[in-house]
C-alpha cells in the first residue's frame, strides 16, 4: 500500500503540467523587495522582482519548491502555488549570501551594502555614499555642497541629476548656480534606499545626467518611533523625532522632525540653525495598486566666514578659521509636496506616476574678492530668488516572454515647469543697503519630455537599448528695462542608450554601457545668446566588472571615457555662465568590499581621472580644481553585542588650480569615527570629524582679490577652511 501512495503521487507529479506562477514578495515591513530572486529547486528556473514585488517563474509544476532570496534578507523556501504572497525577514547583512545579478544598475549592490554598514547622519553622508563622489562646504552649513565626480568640478550640481521620491533637487537657472542642488530638506533617518550610477546611460534620467545620477527613496513606513539628541562641540545641539503614526501592513503614516544649531568651528559664529519637518502617508489596495502622498517644509539660516585669501593667514592678519567679511551668509526655505502611485494593469503591466510642487526660497550674501571692484564699501553681492517648481513623470512598463527570453519595455513622458520671481544680483553693503541691481528678472522654463527602453534578457546577456527626447522653453522678463521685454529660446535633444551586460555566474559580472546625455544652460545665458550652444551633449562608455573572487569579496571596477561638446563654469558675481569649451575626460573606477567576519567590514574606492580641455594648447588644457585621484577606505564594524562604529578616511589628491597646472589646489587626508552602542531601545554613541586634528582645505579657488590696505589685486588661492577635531554625542530612544 504505501508503495502504491508513492507511485500515483509521482505519477500525479510527472503528468502535472508545467505552469506559469505569479508572485509578490514583501519585507516584514510591507514594502515590496525589488530584484529578489526566485528560484525553482527542481527545475533551475529563475525569475526577478520588479519594482513592485512582483515576478513570475517559468516551468514551474504545483508542488514545486521556490527558493526566494533577496540581500538584506534571510532566504525562504516556499511550495510553489499560484498567487504566492510571500514576506522576507531582515537579516545581518552576510556578503556570501549576495548574488551578483543580471541587473542593469550594477552599483545598486554596492550601495546597499554601503548604506547597511556604515552610519548616515547627515545629507552629506548621504551623497558621500556614491563611491568616488566628494564634496565642498564654502559658505557656512546652509549653502549647497560643492560636488566633485567623476573629474568634474561639478560646482553645486551642473553635472549630476539628483532626485527624491521622483522629485527633482536641481534648481536649473538659479540665482547662484545652473543645477544648485541643496539637499538639506532631508532628514536621513527617513532615506531607505539611494539608487545611483555614474555616466548618462539610462533613458529616465534627462538634464544635468553627465556625470551621473543620484536618486533617493524615502522610507514607507517605520517600525517603531524615535527621539534623539545630539550635543557637540561650537555649542552644536541636534534634536530628532519620527513618530510611527499608523502601521498596519495595508497602511502607513510616520511624522519626521529634525532641529540643527551650531555656532561652528569658525572664528565669527555661523549661527546656523535648520527645521525639517517631513510626513508621509503610504496605501496598499487588494488589486495591488500602491500610493503615497508626502509633505515637507525646511527652513534655514546661516553665517559664513566665505572662501579667505591664504595671504591673509600667511602674514597674520586673519587665522586658519578666521573671515575678511563676516557679514556672508543667508536664508532659504524649501516646501515639497509628493504624489506617488503605481497601477497594476495586470501580472505583467503596470503604470508608475509621480507628481510634485515645491516653493523655494533663497537668498545668499558672497564676497569673493573684498575690495577688488569697490575699494570703498566693498564687493559684496545678493543672489536672491523665489521659485516655484512643479511637474509630472509617468511610466509605462510591460513584460513579455519571448521564446527563451524576456523583455522589460519602458514607456515614459513628463513635465518640468520653473517659474522664478524677482531672480536677482545685487551690490550690498553689510546686507542691508544695496548699491545697485545688477540684474533682476524672472525667468520661465519648461522641460517636456518622453522616453522609451528595453531591456532583453535571454540566457547570462541581458541588452538594453533607449532613446530619450527633451524639449525645452526658455524664458526670460529683464525687469531692469522699462521696456517689457520676455524674451524665449526653444531647443530640443534627441539621446540615445545602449548597455549590454553579461553574467555568466552568480559570481561575476561583464558590461558595457554608453549613451548620450547633456546639461543645460542657464535661462538668462541662454536668451542673452539666443539659443546657441544651450543644450550640450555629452558622449561616454564605460566598461567594467563585477567580480566575487571569494564568498566574502565583492570587486567592482571600470574604465571609462566621457566627451563634453561644452563645459560651463558659473561666475557668481557676474550672474553669468561662461562656456569654456570642449573637453575630454578618460579614467578608471575600482571598488573592495570585504566581510572580514560577520559583525565587519572593510570597504574602499579608488578613482583615477585624466581630465583635458580638447580646445587648449598642451599644457595650458589642463581643467581647474577636476580631481585627478580620490580614495576613500573604512572599517565598519555592525552588531558586535550591542556596539557599531566605523572608522574612514577620504583622500583627495592634488589637483591643478588653473588651466597651466601653475598653480595648485592642495589636496587632504581626512579621518573619521563613530561609535554606538545600543542597549534595549537606548542607544549612546559619539561622532567624531577629523580624529587627527589636521588642518585642511576643504574647497579652494584661484581667485583675484584685493584687501582694503591694498593697493593692487593678487591672485591666488583663497579657500575655506575644513573642520578641525569636531565631537558629538548622540542619543536615541526607540519605542
Amino acid at each position: 500500500m504505501r508503495y502504491l501512495i508513492y507511485f500515483l503521487f509521482l505519477l500525479t507529479v510527472v503528468k502535472a503540467p508545467a505552469q506559469q506562477v505569479k508572485g509578490t514578495v514583501f519585507s516584514n515591513e510591507s514594502k515590496p523587495i525589488h530584484h529578489a530572486q526566485v528560484t525553482n529547486l527542481r527545475s533551475g528556473s529563475h525569475a526577478h522582482t520588479d519594482g513592485k514585488g512582483s515576478f513570475l517563474i517559468e516551468t514551474t509544476t504545483p508542488g514545486d519548491t521556490l527558493k526566494v532570496t533577496a540581500e538584506h534578507y534571510q532566504s525562504l523556501k516556499v511550495i510553489a502555488v499560484n498567487g504566492l504572497k510571500i514576506t522576507l525577514e531582515e537579516e545581518r547583512l552576510m556578503l556570501k549570501e549576495v548574488v551578483i545579478s543580471n541587473n542593469l544598475k550594477h552599483l545598486n549592490t554596492i550601495s546597499k551594502i554601503d548604506l547597511t554598514t556604515q552610519p548616515v547622519f547627515s545629507s552629506q553622508d548621504l551623497l558621500r555614499k556614491v563611491p568616488g563622489l566628494f564634496i565642498g562646504q564654502h559658505a557656512g552649513g546652509g549653502k549647497a555642497e560643492q560636488i566633485f565626480l567623476r573629474g568634474f568640478d561639478i560646482d553645486h550640481g551642473t553635472d549630476i541629476n539628483i532626485s527624491t521620491d521622483g522629485m527633482p533637487v536641481n534648481m536649473v537657472s538659479h540665482a547662484h548656480g545652473q543645477g544648485y542642488a541643496d539637499l538639506h530638506f532631508l532628514i536621513p533617518e527617513t532615506i531607505s534606499n539611494i539608487d545611483f550610477d555614474k555616466g548618462p546611460y539610462f533613458a529616465d534620467k534627462g538634464d544635468l545626467t553627465t556625470a551621473g545620477y543620484v536618486a533617493f527613496s524615502t522610507k514607507e513606513a517605520l517600525d517603531k518611533s524615535t527621539i534623539g539628541l545630539d550635543i557637540g562641540q561650537y555649542n552644536t545641539y541636534r534634536l530628532l523625532g519620527m513618530l510611527n503614526l499608523l502601521n498596519n501592513g495595508n497602511q502607513s503614516a510616520y511624522f519626521a522632525s529634525e532641529y540643527l544649531f551650531t555656532d561652528n568651528y569658525f572664528d565669527a559664529p555661523q549661527n546656523f540653525s535648520r527645521i525639517n519637518l517631513f510626513a508621509k502617508y503610504s496605501s496598499k489596495l487588494d488589486n495591488g495598486d500602491s500610493f503615497s502622498v508626502s509633505a515637507s517644509h525646511f527652513t534655514s539660516k546661516w553665517d559664513a566666514s566665505g572662501q579667505i585669501p591664504l595671504r591673509a593667514v600667511e602674514d597674520g592678519q586673519i587665522s586658519f578659521y578666521g573671515a575678511i567679511d563676516p557679514t556672508e551668509g543667508g536664508n532659504t526655505t524649501r516646501s515639497n509636496f509628493i504624489l506617488q502611485h503605481t497601477k497594476v494593469i495586470d501580472g505583467s503591466s503596470s503604470i508608475k506616476s509621480n507628481a510634485y510642487l515645491s516653493h523655494y526660497g533663497f537668498e545668499l550674501y558672497s564676497n569673493f574678492t573684498f575690495y577688488l571692484n569697490d575699494p570703498v564699501n566693498g564687493d559684496q553681492i545678493r543672489q536672491k530668488e523665489g521659485r516655484i517648481l512643479g511637474g509630472f513623470n509617468s511610466e509605462y512598463q510591460k513584460l513579455w516572454n519571448v521564446g527563451d527570453g524576456r523583455i522589460a519595455y519602458k514607456l515614459g513622458t513628463g513635465l518640468r515647469s520653473d517659474q522664478t520671481n524677482d531672480t536677482e544680483l545685487s551690490h550690498t553693503v553689510n546686507r542691508t543697503t544695496v548699491l545697485e541691481r545688477l540684474s533682476l528678472g524672472d525667468i520661465s522654463q519648461a522641460n517636456m519630455f518622453g522616453y522609451t527602453s528595453a531591456d532583453y534578457t535571454v540566457g547570462n546577456w541581458l541588452m538594453n537599448a533607449g532613446l530619450r527626447y527633451d524639449y525645452f522653453k526658455f524664458g526670460y522678463e529683464n525687469e531692469l528695462i522699462e521696456t517689457y521685454n520676455n524674451t524665449g529660446v526653444k531647443k530640443g535633444i534627441l539621446s540615445p542608450k545602449l548597455n549590454v551586460m553579461y553574467t555568466p555566474t552568480d559570481k561575476v559580472q561583464f558590461f558595457l554601457k554608453s549613451g548620450k546625455g547633456f546639461h543645460s544652460n542657464d535661462t538668462r545665458v541662454v536668451v542673452s545668446q539666443q539659443g546657441r550652444k544651450i543644450l550640450p551633449a555629452a558622449y561616454s562608455s564605460d566598461l567594467g566588472t563585477v567580480w566575487k573572487p571569494f564568498p566574502n569579496v565583492i570587486i567592482n571596477a571600470a574604465i571609462w571615457v566621457l566627451y563634453l561638446e561644452q563645459e560651463f563654469v558659473y561666475v557668481g558675481d557676474e550672474a553669468v555662465v561662461e562656456p569654456s569649451g570642449k573637453t575630454f575626460r578618460k579614467g578608471a573606477d575600482l571598488g573592495l568590499r570585504w566581510q572580514l567576519a560577520p559583525w565587519l567590514f572593510f570597504n574602499s574606492d579608488f578613482t583615477y581621472t585624466h581630465a583635458r580641455s580638447t580646445e587648449s594648447p598642451t599644457g595650458e588644457d589642463y581643467i581647474p580644481l577636476a580631481p585627478i585621484t580620490t580614495l576613500t577606505a573604512g572599517l565598519s564594524v555592525k552588531g558586535l553585542k550591542g556596539f557599531s562604529g566605523s572608522i574612514r578616511s577620504r583622500v583627495l589628491g592634488n589637483r591643478p588650480a588653473n588651466e597651466s597646472y601653475s598653480v595648485t589646489a592642495k589636496g587632504y587626508m581626512v579621518t573619521d569615527a563613530t561609535i554606538s552602542y545600543q542597549l534595549g531601545g537606548v542607544s549612546l554613541g559619539a561622532n567624531i570629524d577629523n580624529i587627527f586634528n589636521v588642518k585642511w582645505k576643504e574647497t579652494q579657488f584661484l581667485t583675484q582679490s584685493r584687501l582694503y590696505n591694498e593697493t593692487s589685486p593678487v591672485e591666488e588661492i583663497h579657500f575655506t577652511a575644513g573642520t578641525p577635531f569636531n565631537a558629538r554625542l548622540m542619543m536615541r530612544y526607540t519605542f
